[in-house]
Protein backbone atom coordinates (compact mmCIF):
# COMPACT_ATOMS: atom_id res chain seq x y z
CA UNK A 1 0.00 0.00 0.00
CA UNK A 2 1.50 3.00 -1.45
CA UNK A 3 1.55 6.72 1.02
CA UNK A 4 -0.70 9.13 -0.38
CA UNK A 5 0.68 12.73 -0.58
CA UNK A 6 -3.15 13.87 -1.51
CA UNK A 7 -1.62 16.71 -3.91
CA UNK A 8 -1.80 17.03 -7.60
CA UNK A 9 -4.05 15.68 -10.46
CA UNK A 10 -6.23 12.72 -9.54
CA UNK A 11 -8.99 11.59 -12.41
CA UNK A 12 -11.92 10.27 -11.49
CA UNK A 13 -11.15 7.43 -14.47
CA UNK A 14 -14.35 6.49 -16.64
CA UNK A 15 -15.01 2.51 -16.28
CA UNK A 16 -14.31 0.70 -19.73
CA UNK A 17 -17.41 -1.71 -20.85
CA UNK A 18 -17.34 -3.81 -24.27
CA UNK A 19 -20.72 -3.25 -26.72
CA UNK A 20 -22.21 -5.76 -24.78
CA UNK A 21 -21.89 -3.78 -21.30
CA UNK A 22 -19.41 -6.15 -19.51
CA UNK A 23 -16.22 -4.54 -17.93
CA UNK A 24 -13.44 -3.97 -20.38
CA UNK A 25 -10.58 -4.30 -18.19
CA UNK A 26 -7.82 -4.51 -20.71
CA UNK A 27 -9.26 -1.19 -21.90
CA UNK A 28 -10.06 0.47 -18.50
CA UNK A 29 -5.92 -0.62 -17.74
CA UNK A 30 -4.58 1.09 -21.29
CA UNK A 31 -6.32 4.45 -20.42
CA UNK A 32 -5.32 4.38 -17.05
CA UNK A 33 -1.74 3.73 -17.82
CA UNK A 34 -2.20 6.55 -20.41
CA UNK A 35 -3.10 8.88 -17.47
CA UNK A 36 -0.24 7.89 -15.55
CA UNK A 37 2.51 8.23 -18.50
CA UNK A 38 1.33 11.54 -19.06
CA UNK A 39 2.16 13.02 -15.27
CA UNK A 40 -1.09 12.47 -13.00
CA UNK A 41 -0.52 12.09 -9.46
CA UNK A 42 -3.48 9.61 -8.51
CA UNK A 43 -6.28 7.77 -9.70
CA UNK A 44 -9.67 7.57 -8.09
CA UNK A 45 -11.59 4.22 -9.55
CA UNK A 46 -15.65 3.50 -9.40
CA UNK A 47 -17.01 7.46 -8.80
CA UNK A 48 -19.88 9.03 -10.14
CA UNK A 49 -17.72 9.47 -13.73
CA UNK A 50 -16.82 5.67 -13.30
CA UNK A 51 -20.39 4.44 -13.87
CA UNK A 52 -20.20 3.58 -9.75
CA UNK A 53 -24.43 3.37 -9.45
CA UNK A 54 -24.68 0.68 -12.23
CA UNK A 55 -21.59 -1.55 -10.95
CA UNK A 56 -22.31 -4.30 -8.50
CA UNK A 57 -20.37 -4.66 -5.20
CA UNK A 58 -18.29 -7.19 -6.81
CA UNK A 59 -17.79 -5.42 -9.95
CA UNK A 60 -16.43 -2.38 -8.18
CA UNK A 61 -13.30 -4.38 -6.36
CA UNK A 62 -13.00 -6.02 -9.97
CA UNK A 63 -12.05 -2.22 -11.11
CA UNK A 64 -10.27 -1.82 -8.38
CA UNK A 65 -7.75 -4.70 -8.38
CA UNK A 66 -7.73 -3.36 -12.19
CA UNK A 67 -6.48 -0.20 -11.39
CA UNK A 68 -4.05 -1.52 -9.29
CA UNK A 69 -2.52 -3.77 -11.31
CA UNK A 70 -2.70 -0.85 -14.14
CA UNK A 71 -1.12 1.71 -11.81
CA UNK A 72 1.63 -0.96 -10.95
CA UNK A 73 2.68 1.14 -7.79
CA UNK A 74 3.76 4.21 -9.93
CA UNK A 75 0.84 6.27 -8.33
CA UNK A 76 -1.70 5.57 -5.34
CA UNK A 77 -4.84 4.42 -6.29
CA UNK A 78 -8.15 4.92 -4.16
CA UNK A 79 -11.58 3.41 -4.27
CA UNK A 80 -14.95 5.08 -3.95
CA UNK A 81 -17.38 4.33 -1.56
CA UNK A 82 -20.93 4.82 -2.75
CA UNK A 83 -23.33 2.08 -1.43
CA UNK A 84 -26.51 2.56 -0.53
CA UNK A 85 -26.44 1.34 3.33
CA UNK A 86 -23.28 1.43 5.15
CA UNK A 87 -23.37 -2.24 6.03
CA UNK A 88 -22.97 -2.83 2.23
CA UNK A 89 -20.06 0.45 2.16
CA UNK A 90 -18.52 -1.77 5.43
CA UNK A 91 -18.22 -4.69 2.95
CA UNK A 92 -16.92 -2.64 0.35
CA UNK A 93 -14.00 -1.40 2.15
CA UNK A 94 -13.16 -5.02 3.71
CA UNK A 95 -12.67 -6.34 0.21
CA UNK A 96 -10.68 -2.89 -0.89
CA UNK A 97 -8.22 -3.28 1.87
CA UNK A 98 -7.59 -6.48 1.27
CA UNK A 99 -6.75 -5.52 -2.67
CA UNK A 100 -4.35 -2.89 -1.30
CA UNK A 101 -5.84 0.27 -2.18
CA UNK A 102 -3.87 3.50 -1.05
CA UNK A 103 -7.05 5.22 0.64
CA UNK A 104 -10.76 5.93 -0.39
CA UNK A 105 -12.76 8.96 -1.42
CA UNK A 106 -16.10 8.31 0.41
CA UNK A 107 -19.75 9.57 0.11
CA UNK A 108 -21.09 10.73 3.06
CA UNK A 109 -24.68 9.22 1.65
CA UNK A 110 -26.51 8.51 -1.68
CA UNK A 111 -30.26 7.95 -2.80
CA UNK A 112 -30.68 8.88 1.18
CA UNK A 113 -31.07 12.55 1.67
CA UNK A 114 -29.07 12.59 5.19
CA UNK A 115 -28.65 14.90 7.49
CA UNK A 116 -25.54 16.01 8.82
CA UNK A 117 -25.60 13.93 11.94
CA UNK A 118 -26.25 11.13 9.78
CA UNK A 119 -23.65 11.69 7.08
CA UNK A 120 -21.01 12.53 10.19
CA UNK A 121 -21.75 9.53 11.64
CA UNK A 122 -21.49 7.41 8.65
CA UNK A 123 -18.27 8.84 7.52
CA UNK A 124 -16.84 8.23 11.15
CA UNK A 125 -17.69 4.68 10.13
CA UNK A 126 -16.18 4.38 6.90
CA UNK A 127 -13.05 5.65 8.77
CA UNK A 128 -12.99 3.38 11.51
CA UNK A 129 -12.91 0.28 9.22
CA UNK A 130 -10.89 1.44 6.61
CA UNK A 131 -8.24 2.47 9.14
CA UNK A 132 -6.73 4.28 6.08
CA UNK A 133 -6.73 7.95 4.44
CA UNK A 134 -10.46 9.28 3.09
CA UNK A 135 -11.38 11.37 1.27
CA UNK A 136 -14.79 13.30 1.85
CA UNK A 137 -16.61 14.04 -1.07
CA UNK A 138 -19.08 17.04 -0.67
CA UNK A 139 -21.12 17.42 -3.62
CA UNK A 140 -24.92 18.74 -2.49
CA UNK A 141 -25.91 19.89 -6.23
CA UNK A 142 -25.88 15.58 -7.31
CA UNK A 143 -26.51 14.15 -3.80
CA UNK A 144 -28.58 17.03 -1.63
CA UNK A 145 -25.87 16.27 1.27
CA UNK A 146 -23.96 18.79 2.30
CA UNK A 147 -21.27 18.57 5.22
CA UNK A 148 -20.23 22.14 5.51
CA UNK A 149 -17.47 23.68 7.02
CA UNK A 150 -18.38 23.56 10.69
CA UNK A 151 -19.40 19.82 9.92
CA UNK A 152 -15.70 19.08 8.96
CA UNK A 153 -14.55 21.27 12.08
CA UNK A 154 -16.55 18.57 14.25
CA UNK A 155 -14.90 15.49 11.88
CA UNK A 156 -11.26 16.78 12.38
CA UNK A 157 -11.10 14.48 15.65
CA UNK A 158 -10.90 11.86 13.06
CA UNK A 159 -7.52 11.34 11.86
CA UNK A 160 -8.21 9.37 8.75
CA UNK A 161 -10.13 11.73 7.39
CA UNK A 162 -7.23 13.06 4.99
CA UNK A 163 -9.02 15.46 2.39
CA UNK A 164 -12.19 16.92 1.07
CA UNK A 165 -13.23 17.20 -2.32
CA UNK A 166 -15.47 19.88 -2.65
CA UNK A 167 -18.21 20.27 -5.24
CA UNK A 168 -20.66 22.68 -3.99
CA UNK A 169 -20.27 24.87 -6.97
CA UNK A 170 -19.40 27.69 -4.66
CA UNK A 171 -15.46 28.64 -4.86
CA UNK A 172 -15.88 30.70 -1.12
CA UNK A 173 -16.04 27.34 0.10
CA UNK A 174 -12.17 26.53 -0.20
CA UNK A 175 -11.75 30.17 1.48
CA UNK A 176 -14.10 29.34 4.32
CA UNK A 177 -12.40 26.12 4.97
CA UNK A 178 -8.84 27.89 5.16
CA UNK A 179 -10.08 30.05 7.63
CA UNK A 180 -11.72 28.07 9.54
CA UNK A 181 -9.42 25.00 9.75
CA UNK A 182 -6.43 25.57 8.11
CA UNK A 183 -4.24 22.94 6.58
CA UNK A 184 -6.04 19.96 8.69
CA UNK A 185 -7.17 18.82 5.43
CA UNK A 186 -6.02 18.57 1.67
CA UNK A 187 -8.61 20.36 -0.01
CA UNK A 188 -9.27 19.33 -3.70
CA UNK A 189 -11.90 20.43 -6.31
CA UNK A 190 -14.23 18.45 -7.54
CA UNK A 191 -16.07 21.03 -10.30
CA UNK A 192 -13.83 20.82 -13.34
CA UNK A 193 -14.60 24.70 -14.69
CA UNK A 194 -13.33 26.05 -11.37
CA UNK A 195 -9.97 24.13 -11.35
CA UNK A 196 -7.98 27.81 -11.87
CA UNK A 197 -10.63 29.54 -9.34
CA UNK A 198 -9.87 26.78 -6.46
CA UNK A 199 -5.98 26.22 -7.17
CA UNK A 200 -5.80 30.44 -6.73
CA UNK A 201 -6.98 29.84 -3.74
CA UNK A 202 -5.58 27.72 -2.49
CA UNK A 203 -6.23 23.78 -2.95
CA UNK A 204 -3.63 21.34 -2.64
CA UNK A 205 -5.09 19.26 -5.88
CA UNK A 206 -7.99 18.71 -8.57
CA UNK A 207 -10.33 15.36 -9.16
CA UNK A 208 -9.98 16.02 -13.14
CA UNK A 209 -12.97 14.80 -15.16
CA UNK A 210 -12.00 15.85 -18.65
CA UNK A 211 -8.32 15.54 -17.52
CA UNK A 212 -8.85 11.53 -18.33
CA UNK A 213 -8.57 12.59 -22.04
CA UNK A 214 -6.40 15.58 -21.70
CA UNK A 215 -3.97 14.41 -18.49
CA UNK A 216 -0.76 15.95 -19.25
CA UNK A 217 -2.59 19.39 -20.26
CA UNK A 218 -4.44 19.35 -16.21
CA UNK A 219 -0.91 18.49 -15.01
CA UNK A 220 0.58 21.55 -16.51
CA UNK A 221 -2.53 23.39 -15.41
CA UNK A 222 -1.68 22.38 -11.74
CA UNK A 223 1.69 22.76 -11.81
CA UNK A 224 1.70 26.73 -13.28
CA UNK A 225 -0.37 27.77 -10.98
CA UNK A 226 1.57 25.73 -8.24
CA UNK A 227 4.60 27.96 -9.58
CA UNK A 228 2.50 31.28 -9.72
CA UNK A 229 2.75 31.61 -13.64
CA UNK A 230 -0.80 32.80 -13.33
CA UNK A 231 -1.03 33.56 -17.48
CA UNK A 232 0.39 30.69 -19.01
CA UNK A 233 -1.94 28.80 -16.55
CA UNK A 234 -4.71 31.03 -17.25
CA UNK A 235 -3.95 30.42 -20.98
CA UNK A 236 -4.81 26.71 -20.67
CA UNK A 237 -7.44 27.15 -18.60
CA UNK A 238 -8.80 29.23 -20.94
CA UNK A 239 -8.35 26.91 -23.66
CA UNK A 240 -10.00 23.56 -21.88
CA UNK A 241 -13.07 25.77 -20.28
CA UNK A 242 -15.39 24.99 -22.85
CA UNK A 243 -14.81 21.22 -22.74
CA UNK A 244 -14.80 21.78 -18.79
CA UNK A 245 -18.06 22.86 -18.59
CA UNK A 246 -19.48 19.78 -20.07
CA UNK A 247 -18.24 18.15 -16.99
CA UNK A 248 -21.27 19.80 -15.10
CA UNK A 249 -24.14 18.20 -16.38
CA UNK A 250 -26.24 15.28 -15.76
CA UNK A 251 -24.50 13.64 -18.66
CA UNK A 252 -21.20 13.86 -18.06
CA UNK A 253 -20.55 10.33 -18.42
CA UNK A 254 -21.78 10.43 -21.64
CA UNK A 255 -20.07 13.72 -22.60
CA UNK A 256 -16.75 12.79 -21.10
CA UNK A 257 -16.99 8.83 -22.71
CA UNK A 258 -17.57 10.60 -25.96
CA UNK A 259 -14.48 13.03 -25.55
CA UNK A 260 -12.01 10.22 -24.80
CA UNK A 261 -13.81 8.13 -27.84
CA UNK A 262 -12.91 11.27 -29.95
CA UNK A 263 -9.32 12.09 -28.72
CA UNK A 264 -8.76 8.26 -29.40
CA UNK A 265 -8.26 7.12 -25.71
CA UNK A 266 -11.27 4.88 -24.97
CA UNK A 267 -14.81 4.44 -26.19
CA UNK A 268 -18.24 5.41 -25.73
CA UNK A 269 -19.63 1.89 -24.21
CA UNK A 270 -21.59 2.42 -21.24
CA UNK A 271 -24.38 0.82 -19.00
CA UNK A 272 -28.28 1.55 -19.90
CA UNK A 273 -30.41 3.40 -18.95
CA UNK A 274 -27.19 5.72 -20.74
CA UNK A 275 -27.12 6.37 -23.88
CA UNK A 276 -24.14 8.07 -26.21
CA UNK A 277 -25.55 11.22 -27.01
CA UNK A 278 -27.23 11.89 -30.59
CA UNK A 279 -28.48 15.03 -32.10
CA UNK A 280 -27.26 18.52 -31.41
CA UNK A 281 -26.60 17.33 -28.19
CA UNK A 282 -24.10 15.07 -30.01
CA UNK A 283 -22.83 17.54 -32.63
CA UNK A 284 -21.70 20.39 -29.92
CA UNK A 285 -19.57 18.10 -28.30
CA UNK A 286 -17.65 16.92 -31.54
CA UNK A 287 -18.02 20.66 -32.57
CA UNK A 288 -16.21 21.47 -28.72
CA UNK A 289 -13.59 18.95 -29.30
CA UNK A 290 -12.54 20.05 -32.70
CA UNK A 291 -11.78 23.06 -31.83
CA UNK A 292 -9.64 21.91 -29.20
CA UNK A 293 -7.75 19.19 -30.84
CA UNK A 294 -7.13 22.01 -33.38
CA UNK A 295 -6.14 24.80 -31.61
CA UNK A 296 -4.03 23.07 -27.83
CA UNK A 297 -0.80 23.56 -26.53
CA UNK A 298 1.99 22.27 -28.00
CA UNK A 299 4.20 22.85 -25.18
CA UNK A 300 1.74 20.18 -22.72
CA UNK A 301 0.23 17.86 -24.95
CA UNK A 302 -0.82 14.53 -24.22
CA UNK A 303 1.01 11.73 -25.68
CA UNK A 304 -0.31 8.49 -26.84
Amino acid sequence: MQTLSWRGVFPAVTTKFHADESLDFAGTARHIDFQIRNGIHGVVCCGSLGEASTLTLDEKLAVARCALDAAGGRVPVLATVSETSTREALRFIEGANALGVAGYMVMPSVIYVADAREAMANVRAYAQAAQRPLMVYNNPVAYRVDLRPEHFAELADCEHIAAIKESSGDVTRITDLRNLLGDRYRLFMGVDDLAFEGLALGCDGLLAGVGCAFPRETVALFELMQAGRWDEARAIYRWMTPLLHLDVSTKLVQNLKLIDALVGVGTEHMRRPRLPLVGAERERVEALVAKALATRPEHCRSQP
